[in-house]
């Protein structure tokens, strides 16, 4: 997501870091090949030149020529500008507490908007509401069956009629969720061409029957520009009041991210992240413009953190840690759960510096998985006491694991250099807390 911007960002800054002092001529240069990059991850051509010339304007003011930190000042302006381009703050959803509330989703057809129905479904459920998935779209083969194994698997009520029209289903599906104390509804109406107008008329009167809180139009990232042009025809018609950017892992070159804001008026209120039913974040345009200039997303890696890590389980770990116990079952159990929080390239990209800095290395998931196969092949004991493991344990273990004894070797030596570390962290940690109860005991 955003890496191939993100890069040329970071080609553009360190340049005009490297300058002692700003020139019009410089910050000329500099905001032409941030246009460049910009029309390159296919931005709308007239946001493009907005911004660009909103940041120029700025750039070219006292407060950064003469600034003590140009470079650096100019960074911050293009963050600003960023941000502002995207909405500013996040658009944070309020829903009603004594009735059931509706979100309608509409979009083209494979813009994934069965799956974002049934993201939004978890993720709301995460967050205290008891959602129930309406199965609205008649015309495409199995929508209905996908959306119901959705629902299974994830264990949320899916209503679905396939003798009954979009309409009639929408509404019984409403009645159905307030007399079961559903407190919110998820229509998943059929994937639609923009210029078919049939189609159009029954969108537009299943919402204008529904009344919903809240209508989300999904639009597939990897079409770019071509999601604003749809965008903008849906808008029209139905006058959505939020976007959900699907397939934001794939191809994406972030433009349609960039640009829906402007062209629609509407701000992008989700993304999906993953295939997986929790792959979905909501969006925040300060974190992702400080995502694409590589300054990384604490907050949002803090967030996947406390969702995935179980406090129970890493408060016994620590204490394991402390008296010299760590295991090959408790570096298990830690890859387990970073493995919950998505994929390791994205979990990089958001540590403040390092997404750049690591842009040309492949984090492969497969090795997690291999370390995780290796060490399930092996004993109880073994995983306690990693130094019983001489070669006979190695070759059982690397033909158990579907590896080479040379991974379990590689794997075995890891976690010596993991414990060593901990072993040092655990006596600096010791001499300082010993320094410190020495000061408390002391008068002055």
């Amino acid at each position: 997501m955003f890496e191939e911007l993100s890069n040329r960002f970071d080609a553009i800054f360190k340049k005009i870091r490297g300058r002692g002092k700003l020139s019009e001529e410089n910050i000329s240069e500099a905001v032409r090949e941030v246009k460049r990059a910009l029309l390159e991850a296919d931005v709308n051509y007239r946001v493009v030149k907005k911004f660009t010339g909103a940041v120029q304007e700025k750039a070219m003011g006292a407060a950064v020529l003469d600034s003590i930190t140009p470079g650096q000042q100019f960074v911050k302006l293009v963050y600003d500008e960023l941000t502002a381009l995207m909405g500013g703050t996040a658009r944070q959803l309020r829903f009603h507490t004594n009735r059931t509330n509706i979100i309608v989703l509409a979009g083209l057809q494979g813009s994934g908007k069965t799956t974002a129905c049934a993201k939004l479904g978890l993720y709301y459920r995460k967050q205290g509401h008891r959602p129930l998935l309406a199965a609205c779209d008649t015309y495409r083969p199995a929508a209905i069956d996908q959306l119901e194994t959705l629902g299974k698997a994830l264990a949320i009520p899916v209503y679905a009629d396939r003798n009954e029209k979009p309409l009639a289903i929408a509404k019984a599906a409403i009645e159905k969720a307030r007399r079961d104390g559903n407190t919110l509804v998820i229509v998943d109406t059929a994937g639609r061409l923009h210029i078919d107008v049939e189609m159009m008329t029954e969108l537009r009167s299943i919402c204008e029957a529904t009344k919903p809180d809240e209508i989300f139009f999904a639009a597939d990232a990897m079409t770019g520009q071509d999601a604003i042009n749809v965008a903008t025809e849906f808008y029209r018609e139905i006058h959505f009041t939020g976007v959900f950017l699907t397939k934001m892992d794939g191809d994406a070159r972030g433009g349609a991210a960039l640009s829906i804001l402007d062209v629609t008026g509407v701000p992008v209120q989700f993304i999906g992240v993953s295939e997986k039913p929790d792959g979905i974040e909501q969006f925040y345009p300060d974190r992702m413009a400080s995502r694409i200039l590589g300054m990384g997303d604490i907050v949002s890696l803090v967030e996947r953190a406390q969702e995935s890590v179980d406090a129970d389980k890493a408060e016994k770990l620590e204490k394991k840690i402390r008296r010299n116990l760590f295991t090959l079952q408790d570096f298990l159990e830690q890859l387990r759960q970073i493995k919950k929080m998505g994929p390791l390239g994205d979990l990089i990209s958001m540590i403040p510096g390092m997404g750049n800095k690591l842009s040309n290395v492949e984090f492969d998931n497969k090795s997690v998985d291999k370390i995780e196969a290796i060490i399930c092949s092996m004993t109880k004991t073994e995983r306690d006491k990693p130094f019983l493991i001489d070669g006979q344990r190695r070759r059982r273990i690397a033909t158990g694991s579907g590896t080479t004894v040379q991974d379990v070797n590689k794997l075995l030596k890891q976690f010596d250099t993991i414990k060593s570390m901990m072993k040092r962290m655990n006596k600096i940690a010791g001499k300082r807390g010993q320094a410190a109860a020495m000061r408390s005991l002391t008068p002055f």
